[in-house]
C-alpha cells in the first residue's frame, strides 16, 4: 500500500508529511469541540429572545458541559478497548448531528437537547485527538505537536465570543438567521476533519477483549450531573435552597458509588485506581482540577471586566483577548519544543503555576474603573502564557506515566480533572461576584448619596427624563440585588457619573475574585514541585506492578 494513504501497519510509524496530514484533521476537531465551548456565550441572549426562552438559556449551556465532561473518560477507556481512529470518527459524527440539529430548532428546550448530543460527541473530539497523537508520535516529540494542539485550544477560546457575537448580530445569512450559522459553521469544519481522520488515520485494528464498566459509567453520571447542574444554577436557585441541597446529596452518593465501582472493576475500570498509585498521575490529576478551578474562573473575568466596567462590547472584548492567545502560543509552543528537546517537563509546570499566581495578584490589585485598557490586555498575554506552559505538559505526564494499554484512559483523565475545575471555577467565581458587586455597589451608592455634586446630577431633570436613564433610575429604586443586577444591558448608555458606584462596585468585586483565584493557582504552585524530576524517554516500562512513585513510560 502506497504511503500516500497513510495506513500505518502494526510496528510502522507514519512519516512526517503523514503526521502532519493527520494532524490537521485531529486539530479541527479539537477546534470543534473548544470553539463550541465560548461561541454560544456571546450569541445565547439574541438566540433565547428568538425563541422566546430566556428563562430557559442556562440550560442550553448546562446541557453541552454536562454531556461532554460526562464522556470524556468514556471515550478514553472505549478508545483503549476498540481504537482510537473508530471512536473518534464516531464523536466527529455525533458532534455534526447536535451541530446540524442546533441550527434547526423553534424552541429553548429542543436547543437543550441539541446542545447536548453536541457534547456527547465533544467529548471525545478533545481528549481522543491529544491521544492519537500519542499514539502516532514518539514520545521525543510528542511535546512539541501538543504544544500546536494547546494552541488551537487557545485560539478557539478567543475567537469563539468574536464570531458568536458576529453571526448574533446579522439578521439574515444564506436565507437562515444569523445566530443559527453559530452551529451550522461547524459543518464544513467537521465534514473536513471527518475526511481527514477517513483518510488518511489507519491505525493497527484493535479490539481488546475486556469488560466494559457500565456501574462505574452510571455512577460518575450520578456524581457529575448534579454537582454541574448546581454550580451552574446555584445562583438562581440560591445555594442553600431544597434543590441545591438535592444536588449535593445526589453528587456525594455519586462520588461514593463511583469509587466502590472502580475497586470493584479493578483493570477494566473507567479509570483505574491503580494509575492512582502513580505519583506523576495523581498529581497531575490534582493539578489539573486546581488549575482548571483558578485559571478558568479567572479567565472568565478578564471578559467580564471588559465589559462591565470598561463598557466594551462582547465582540470588542473578544478582541481584546488576542493577547491572551499570543500567550497561549508562546507558553505552549514554547514548552513542546524544549520538552522535546530536553525531554523535562516538570519545570513547565512550575513556571506555569507562578506566572498564573502573579498575574491573579496583579490582576486583583490594579484594575479598577479608570484603568488603562492595555493593563488587561498585557496581563492576558501572562495568563495565556501560564495557561500554555500547564496544560500540555500536564497533559504529557499523564500519559506517560500509565501502560500504553491505558493511554486513552490517562490523556482523557487530563481533560475531565480540567474541564470539571473549569466548570467548577467559572461558575463559583462569577456566583462571587455578583454576590459582592450587590454589597459594594449599595455602598458605593450610599456614600455617593453623601456627595453634593452626585445628587445634584440624580436630581436634575433633564437626565431623569432621558430615556437612556430610564433602567438605571428603576434600578435605583430597586436597589443592588442579584435580581437587579441579572441585567446590566443599560449600563454604559445611562449618565457616566450615574452609574459610577456601580462599575466601580464590579471593579472591586473582580478584583477580590482575582485573589482568590490567585491563592488557588497559589496552591497548586506548591503542588507542582512535588512532581517527580524526570526525563521523558522511549523506554519500555517493566511489566510489574508500579509502587507509588514509579514511572511507567510507554513505548513507541
Amino acid at each position: 500500500m502506497s504511503k500516500s494513504t497513510a495506513v500505518r501497519a502494526p510496528g510502522e510509524t507514519l512519516t512526517h508529511r503523514q503526521t502532519l496530514t493527520v494532524m490537521v484533521g485531529l486539530m479541527l476537531g479539537m477546534f470543534l469541540s473548544s470553539l463550541d465551548q465560548t461561541i454560544v456565550s456571546t450569541s445565547i441572549y439574541t438566540i433565547a429572545n428568538d425563541l422566546d426562552g430566556l428563562s430557559l438559556q442556562a440550560w442550553a449551556t448546562t446541557a453541552y458541559l454536562i454531556t461532554s465532561t460526562v464522556s470524556t473518560p468514556l471515550y478514553g477507556k472505549l478508545s483503549d478497548i476498540f481504537g482510537r481512529r473508530p471512536l473518534y470518527l464516531i464523536a466527529i459524527v455525533i458532534f455534526l448531528l447536535g451541530s446540524l440539529y442546533a441550527g434547526s430548532v423553534h424552541s429553548m428546550m429542543e436547543l437543550a437537547i441539541a446542545r447536548g448530543i453536541q457534547g456527547l460527541g465533544a467529548g471525545g473530539l478533545l481528549a481522543l485527538a491529544l491521544t492519537i497523537i500519542g499514539d502516532i508520535v514518539a514520545l521525543k516529540d510528542r511535546a512539541k505537536y501538543q504544544g500546536y494542539f494547546m494552541s488551537v485550544f487557545g485560539i478557539s477560546s478567543v475567537l469563539g465570543p468574536v464570531i458568536g457575537g458576529a453571526f448574533a448580530g446579522s439578521a439574515n445569512i444564506l436565507g437562515f438567521d444569523g445566530w443559527r450559522w453559530v452551529f451550522f459553521i461547524n459543518l464544513p469544519i467537521g465534514l473536513a476533519a471527518l475526511a481527514v481522520v477517513f483518510l488518511y488515520l489507519h491505525l493497527p485494528v484493535k479490539h481488546v477483549r475486556q469488560k466494559i464498566d457500565y456501574w462505574g459509567a452510571a455512577a460518575i453520571t450520578l456524581a457529575i450531573v448534579p454537582l454541574l447542574l448546581v454550580a451552574e444554577q446555584g445562583r438562581v436557585w440560591g445555594w442553600t435552597s431544597v434543590s441545591s441541597f438535592l444536588c449535593y446529596g445526589l453528587g456525594v452518593v455519586g462520588i461514593v458509588a463511583f469509587l466502590l465501582a472502580e475497586k470493584r472493576a479493578g483493570d477494566y475500570a473507567l479509570i483505574p485506581l491503580r494509575l492512582f498509585q502513580n505519583i506523576t498521575f495523581g498529581l497531575s490529576s490534582m493539578l489539573n482540577f486546581i488549575i482548571g478551578i483558578g485559571m478558568f474562573g479567572a479567565i472568565a473575568m478578564l471578559p467580564m471586566y471588559l465589559q462591565l466596567v470598561k463598557g466594551l462590547t462582547p465582540t470588542q472584548a473578544g478582541l481584546m483577548m488576542i493577547t491572551f492567545t499570543l500567550g497561549i502560543l508562546t507558553g505552549s509552543i514554547t514548552a513542546g519544543r524544549t520538552i522535546s528537546a530536553s525531554g523535562t517537563y516538570r519545570i513547565f509546570p512550575i513556571m506555569g503555576t507562578a506566572i498564573l499566581t502573579a498575574s491573579a495578584v496583579v490582576m486583583g490589585l490594579s484594575l479598577g474603573a479608570d484603568t488603562e485598557l492595555w493593563v488587561p490586555g498585557l496581563i492576558a498575554v501572562f495568563f495565556g502564557m501560564g495557561l500554555g506552559f500547564c496544560m500540555q505538559p500536564l497533559t504529557l505526564a499523564m500519559q506517560v506515566s500509565v501502560p500504553p494499554k491505558d493511554m486513552g484512559v490517562g490523556t482523557s483523565s487530563a481533560a475531565f480533572f480540567r474541564s470539571m475545575g473549569g466548570a467548577v471555577g467559572t461558575a463559583v467565581f462569577i456566583s462571587m461576584l455578583f454576590s459582592m458587586a450587590a454589597d459594594r455597589i449599595a455602598s458605593g451608592m450610599k456614600a455617593a448619596m453623601q456627595n453634593p455634586d452626585y445628587l445634584a446630577v440624580l436630581n436634575d431633570p433633564a437626565v431623569a427624563a432621558d430615556p437612556a436613564n430610564a433602567k438605571l433610575y428603576e434600578f435605583f429604586k430597586q436597589g443592588a440585588t442579584n435580581d437587579s443586577l441579572n441585567d446590566t444591558s443599560w449600563l454604559h448608555t445611562a449618565n457616566a457619573t450615574l452609574t459610577r458606584p456601580i462599575t466601580e462596585g464590579f471593579a472591586q468585586s473582580i478584583d477580590i475574585v482575582m485573589l482568590t483565584a490567585a491563592a488557588l493557582t497559589g496552591i497548586a504552585f506548591l503542588i507542582s514541585f512535588a512532581l517527580p524530576n524526570k526525563k521523558l524517554t522511549d523506554a519500555k516500562p517493566a511489566a510489574v506492578k508500579e509502587p507509588l512513585g514509579a514511572e511507567a513510560v510507554p513505548a513507541h
